[in-house]
């Protein structure tokens, strides 16, 4: 079959962009050919994909989606495929990937001259295209909350969403020599065996909410704190963050380390993963840490903090947020009797359910839409 993938942009630390590569390569090693229309690639660039380079125009991030759509529009009209499928919303989609949280929801939730703006007007055409009742736009939605909302404000059909299980890499299970290499990263970062890692891991840190993370390590007790370190990995603009830790006094205790390849290692090397995001259309970081047997702590509304819930493999910080809760929360998980209990309860978890196989489920559901 010939396949055209389209996304704005390529990165290779984004869990959507992780994603997209993985379902590309299992299409290609099925047989299939991949076309890949988007406007920017950061990164190695796979050989066996053609990757179609859209030149945009405009200042704004929405003049660039807009003229993006338009192009990859007119050049799909001059093309024949047997499937077309987005991982970022837009026209002209046979099936699109479901990564990001629900526009109008969150337009609802700012101002009315906010909803007014050309920016925010523009998105909503473009979600629209894929959820209106008309579009016959096939949906992989791997947030059940996120699909009831955009029932709820478009009538989106329910036969056209197709669920996925979680899609972690296998290499996020801990391996055997788990100690050894905790030990090695703690070395290699000058942190002593027995001081406590929190980790934080992804790209756009204000949605994440490293702020919220800097502000529960200065509220820890000053015994506690003296032996805890802060990591963010992941790539994002850090100085709004580094300001809030010199304010908070707590630069000695915050590393920001930047996009990794190695992030199996903080995985098996840390003793909390903190997700205190404010939104989080999944959070696959967290299904990422159970199988490095990595105890969380997760705010409610991330869509797979369910299954920290489920596992018994950490503590969920309840909607609305508040930041005391999180304190609170991160203070007693680094000194809480139950680190082992989680730590076992995870491993259970991920050997009793699926959490691998989102990249495979989503290519047989393409593959089905290209055939009709």
């Amino acid at each position: 079959m010939k396949l055209a993938f389209c996304l704005f942009r390529y990165f290779p630390f984004g869990g959507l962009q992780r994603d997209f590569l993985r379902i590309a390569n299992i299409c290609l090693a099925r047989g299939h050919s991949v076309e890949v229309y988007t406007w920017d690639w950061e990164g190695a660039m796979p050989d066996e994909l053609n990757v179609i380079f859209i030149p945009v125009r405009g200042l704004t991030n929405h003049r660039r989606r807009e003229s993006f759509s338009k192009k990859v529009g007119e050049s799909l009209a001059e093309k024949h495929y047997d499937a077309v499928v987005g991982f970022n919303k837009m026209p002209y989609l046979d099936v699109y990937f479901a990564a990001d949280t629900c526009y109008v929801e969150r337009s609802l939730k700012r101002s009315v001259f906010y909803r007014m703006t050309k920016r925010c007007r523009s998105n909503l055409l473009l979600e629209r295209a894929v959820f209106d009742r008309q579009s016959k736009t096939e949906i992989l939605a791997i947030s059940n909350y996120e699909k009831s909302l955009y029932m709820k404000h478009y009538g989106t059909d329910e036969k056209r969403f197709h669920y996925l299980p979680p899609g972690i890499a296998k290499d996020r299970i801990a391996p055997p020599n788990a100690d050894e290499i905790r030990s090695d990263l703690r070395r290699e970062l000058k942190i002593g065996d027995d001081d406590n890692i929190v980790l934080m891991v992804g790209t756009d840190y204000k949605r994440k909410g490293v702020d919220r993370a800097i502000r529960a390590m200065a509220s820890l007790p000053h015994d506690l704190y003296k032996k805890t370190y802060l990591l963010t990995v992941g790539k994002d603009k850090i100085r709004p963050f580094q300001r809030l830790a010199r304010r908070l006094n707590v630069t000695d205790r915050i590393r920001f380390l930047g996009g990794r390849e190695d992030v199996p290692r903080f995985l098996v090397a840390s003793d909390i993963l903190l997700h205190p995001a404010y939104e989080e259309n999944t959070g696959t970081v967290l299904i990422e840490a159970l199988a490095s047997h990595l105890p969380v702590l997760v705010t409610e509304v991330c869509g797979y903090s369910f299954h920290i819930e489920r596992a018994g493999a950490g503590e969920i910080i309840p909607a609305p947020f508040e930041q005391e809760a999180l304190n609170e929360q991160l203070a007693f998980m680094l000194t809480s009797e139950k680190k082992a209990q989680w730590r076992k309860n995870a491993r259970e978890y991920v050997a009793n359910n699926d959490v691998f196989s989102l990249s495979e489920k989503a290519a047989d559901i393409i593959e089905q839409v290209a055939a009709c």
